[in-house]
């Protein structure tokens, strides 16, 4: 398996061991573009791979601050209440940069910089960049996703 993120045309690809797609998902990227450095708020471009899988039988809307449930389920009365938070919902596949000075090490380490591909709470608009630099999918998209890959998965992110 490996995955294709394309920031141009907000989407996910997944593809199987031959290079045949096996599901392509609508997400949203970050809204200020991208970038690799700490603290830009942008996706990270390049070659990473997931490093680690979180959440493994949460159930849908689960909420999660610093990669830790929190027990609550993301409604919107919580999201009210919380009208600044970022939600990571439901699963994360956090990512690791493999290219030195690019995304890996430094002040441009994506793993450094909690990046992920997370579930978002159901209004969010897909296909357009919003995120503050992680990778948004519907929650059941990113439980499919969460069930198709492993932790060590290629992951590209480009332009086009």
């Amino acid at each position: 398996m490996r995955i294709e993120i394309s920031l141009q045309h907000q989407t996910l690809t997944l593809f199987d061991n031959v290079g045949w797609v096996k599901a392509k998902y609508s997400i949203s990227t970050a809204a200020n573009g991208a970038g690799c450095e700490k603290d830009s708020g942008c996706t990270p471009l390049g070659k990473h791979i997931i490093r680690a899988k979180i959440g493994a039988g949460a159930k849908p809307n689960s909420d999660f601050v610093g990669r830790r449930a929190t027990g609550e389920i993301c409604t919107p009365a919580l999201m009210a209440q919380f009208p600044k938070r970022d939600w990571i919902l439901t699963r994360i596949l956090w990512l690791s940069g493999t290219e030195l000075d690019l995304n890996r090490l430094g002040n441009v380490d994506t793993m450094q910089r909690y990046i992920y591909i997370h579930g978002s709470p159901d209004g969010t608009e897909m296909g357009k960049s919003g995120s503050h630099g992680c990778i948004r999918m519907r929650n059941a998209d990113v439980i499919a996703l969460f069930d198709f890959v492993e932790t060590g998965t290629p992951v590209l992110i480009h332009h086009d």
